[in-house]
């Protein structure tokens, strides 16, 4: 083949993939629940990207007890909380470590789980036999107890709760690469590259991995919910963010004492923006995976 007709193949390669794309961004847009899940989640990372530049805020040095526990006003929309601290402005700062948790957690599994089960569905074997086994010694434990665990041997803190929420999430990963090595492996186009001499590594990242990212960007996009879930139950427990820094998770924790008093705001709105990003994550995954799937034509 010539540079000229590999330049024309590339070309073409490009412009195939990119009207798969819009054609997916196409049937992505018109379903409304994926519309409304994209749109929640396009404004809570708009918002822990903007907040610290719209607004600067130093969690060391807020602190205000004259206006503990005030109700939801013009001054303060979502209240104080029991230091005095304005509660929207907490919340709005929130993501920054709920979002950053999820991001981070789910691509160390993804890479780590995607990879180990597409070399174990390629190669096969006791490799596989040794992989798989592994990922069901990880699935016996309660994904929630495991990273409880993980986070009390490694120490409370940011970093160590997306590690420890990072390889809880490897097993679902590596045993959904694994099922589409095994049956892409199978194709004809994989035989024809085997058959003129490609190597098993190429033929794992030019054929099959690109042929089986649509079932991982699905699975990536539901994690995320499932990952600010966990961040935040981390944060209940004092195990994620340490405070004073503001966390969904531990704002409510620190809420609980307070509700039988009538403060009721103090947990209402970290509760909300939880559910809400949760949601969003999980409506955005729903809409991916209908929009990918090549049997439905919406």
């Amino acid at each position: 083949m010539t540079i000229m007709e590999k330049g024309l193949a590339s070309s073409t390669l490009a412009r195939g993939h990119e009207g798969q794309f819009r054609r997916v961004l196409r049937r992505l847009l018109r379903t409304s629940n994926a519309r409304l899940g994209l749109a929640i989640v396009i404004t809570f990372l708009l918002v822990a990207i903007l907040a610290p530049i719209v607004n600067p805020y130093d969690a060391r040095r807020d602190l205000n007890l004259r206006e503990r526990l005030n109700p939801p006003s013009a001054e303060h929309p979502f209240g104080t909380d029991d230091l005095g601290r304005d509660v929207l402005r907490r919340v709005v700062h929130g993501p920054r470590v709920s979002l950053r948790v999820a991001v981070l957690a789910v691509a160390i599994s993804l890479v780590v789980g995607s990879l180990t089960g597409l070399i174990a569905g390629m190669i096969g074997g006791v490799l596989d036999s040794i992989l798989m086994r592994l990922m069901d010694i990880l699935l016996a434990f309660p994904y929630v107890l495991l990273a409880i665990a993980l986070v009390a041997m490694l120490g409370p803190g940011l970093r160590n709760t997306m590690i420890a929420i990072g390889i809880v999430y490897i097993p679902p990963y590596a045993r959904l690469a694994r099922s589409m090595a095994l049956s892409i492996r199978e194709e004809d186009f994989v035989m024809a590259a085997r058959s003129i001499g490609t190597g098993e590594m190429r033929i794992l990242f030019t054929h099959i991995l690109p042929n089986g990212l649509a079932p991982i960007i699905v699975q990536a996009t539901l994690s995320m919910g499932t990952a600010v879930l966990d961040a935040a139950a981390l944060g209940f427990l004092g195990l994620g963010q340490q405070p004073p820094f503001p966390e969904w998770g531990k704002m409510l924790v620190d809420s609980i004492q307070f509700i039988l008093s009538g403060s009721w705001w103090v947990m209402l709105f970290p509760g909300l923006a939880i559910m809400l990003t949760v949601l969003g994550f999980n409506l955005l995954g729903d809409g991916l995976r209908d929009a990918m799937d090549p049997r439905l034509r919406l």
